[in-house]
Order: structure tokens, then sequence, then C-alpha cells
């Protein structure tokens, strides 16, 4: 775990190191792949079943998604606060600012703007299913922290995750470019919210100890870190199982098992996992390596699609 914050540490000095680190670690620009993702699989999926590609809508699409996870990472901390969960997290926005209120508006910001986006494409089209499709997508990351539903901490953030970033945001994106539905995409989408998932579960591993003490019960808190490391390696073969029987089967191209390119970082995360799921100092940074593993295996899926048609 972060140590404490210290005086030091959240002073006016915005020019020390520490604090630049601790700004970035707060910022987490890495995470921001999770909205990109969505917007590239389901644009990917339309282009290569009806060659639908409209660059304007990809684009609005792709940074109102961006502020969207931005709103939702904002508020967190702020909904965290709340909880003191976050006491000892030094790169905690609402800990970095100490405004606690500006922060919260400021993420409220971020989503009002990302609406805006998505109205605009649905506004376009003259056709709500975007927009609406979007919004399912906001009602889950809100029940996932906001109070009074709070249901991260009853452990479902991984389920909430998965239908967020996978079936929804895919679907949306989807039916931006082609004004319809496709089996097929949703089917995909399974793959990228697993991936998706898998990054929050491995957030959860070096912070046991503050869990329990705020009454969060993650997936790992209820497992163990041991059971949780052997879930980590069980979701990487599902999730490497699943892009092969697509590509092998004939429902996706080929050319999309360059998927195959987040091997490398599911091997190190499984393998860090198991040998060090007690030791949260060693571990703490599994989150961003699932990240890599979320990004270049996602890159691969949707590349193979623009590659192939």
């Amino acid at each position: 775990m972060t140590s404490p914050v210290a005086v030091s540490v959240v002073g006016p000095d915005d020019r020390t190191p520490d604090r630049k680190k601790l700004w970035m670690a707060a910022l987490k620009p890495p995470m921001y792949s999770v909205a990109i993702m969505p917007i590239w699989w389901g644009t990917a999926l339309a282009y290569g079943q009806q060659h639908a590609l409209n660059w304007g809508v990809f684009l609005v699409f792709m940074g109102s998604a961006i502020l969207i996870l931005a709103w939702e990472n904002i508020t967190n901390d702020v909904f965290d606060s709340e909880t003191g969960i976050d006491i000892n997290k030094a790169h905690s926005l609402v800990n970095l600012t100490q405004r606690k209120q500006l922060v919260f508006w400021l993420g409220n910001g971020c989503l009002a703007l990302g609406i805006l986006g998505i109205g605009a494409i649905a506004y376009g089209q003259q056709d709500p299913t975007v927009l609406g499709l979007v919004l399912g997508c906001c009602v889950l990351g809100y029940v996932y922290q906001g109070p009074p539903f709070r249901w991260g901490y009853q452990g479902l953030g991984e389920i909430l995750c998965f239908f967020a970033f996978g079936p929804l945001a895919v679907g949306a994106a989807y039916h931006s470019q082609t004004h319809g539905w496709s089996w097929e995409s949703q089917t995909a989408s399974i793959v990228l919210g697993l991936t998706t998932s898998l990054i929050l579960l491995c957030s959860h591993f070096h912070q046991v100890e503050d869990d329990v003490a705020a009454g969060k019960r993650s997936p790992i808190v209820r497992l163990g870190t041991q059971r949780g490391a052997q879930v980590v390696v069980a979701s990487c073969l599902v999730i490497y199982g699943l892009i092969l029987a697509l590509a092998l089967g004939g429902y996706t191209p080929l050319a999309t098992l360059l998927s195959l390119a987040g091997v490398p970082a599911a091997w190190k995360l499984c393998r860090q996992l198991l040998r060090h799921h007690g030791e949260p100092a060693v571990i703490k940074d599994c989150k961003f390596i699932a990240v890599g593993l979320h990004f270049w295996s996602g890159l691969g899926f949707g590349l193979g699609f623009f590659l192939t048609y």
C-alpha cells in the first residue's frame, strides 16, 4: 500500500518529484485504454461486417468515452473518501487537493461534456439508441461506487464492469456506425468485458487490509489472495481460449489472432500473482500489467478486422 498522506506530500509545492508522481498516479493515464477499446472494437466489428466507418462519429465517441471514464474515476475518489477506504491512498485526488467538492464537480463536468458528445451523435443520426446504451453504462458506473448503492463494496464491481465496458459499450459503438445490432459483435464483446473486469480484479490484491477495514467485500477479500490469483490464471485461459475459438471457428477473421500480442502481459501477470499474491508492495502494479494485456489484445483484435477487409 501507499503510505499515509503526509503534509510534505500534499502541501502546496507542486514542483516536487514526489507530488508529480502522485498526480500521475491519481490521473492514471494508462487506464484510459479502458474507455478507448470498446469504441475501437465496436467500430472494427462494424467495418468488418458492414464496411461502415464514419471517422467523425468514431472520434467524437472516443473523446466522449474518455470524458465519461474521467467522470467515473474522479467521482470514485470522492465517494471513496466518504467511506474512509482511501485514508492510506496518497494519490487520491481528494487527498491531493483537499477540495472534495471541487473534485466532485470537475468529475460531473466531464460527464456532462461526454454525454453532450454522445447526444450530438444521437441527434445527428436521429436515433436515441446510442445515447440510451451509453446512459446505461453510466448508471452501472454510478451504482458501482455511488451512494446509496456502492455495489462495488459488495463484490459486484467486476460484473458491472463486464457489462458496461463489454456488451453495452461495444454495442453502442457498433450501433453508432451501422445503426443496427449484431450477435457476432455481442459475442466478441464478451472477451473485452472479461479483460476489462480483470483489470478491476487485479486492483484489489494490494489493498485487502484497507478494503476489510472499510467493509468492502471485494472478490479478493472474499476469496483470499491465493485463490484470487488462481482466478486470474483461469480468466486469462478463458480469454485467450475465446479468442482462439472465435478466430479458428470462423466467427472473426484469422487476423484477429493478433490479439495474442497480449499473451506476454498475461504470462507476466499470472506468474507475478501466483508467486507474490500476498505481498502488496510487490504486486501493487499488477493492475497496470492487466491494462497492458487489455490494450494489446484489444488493439490486435481491431487490427485484425481492418487488415482483413
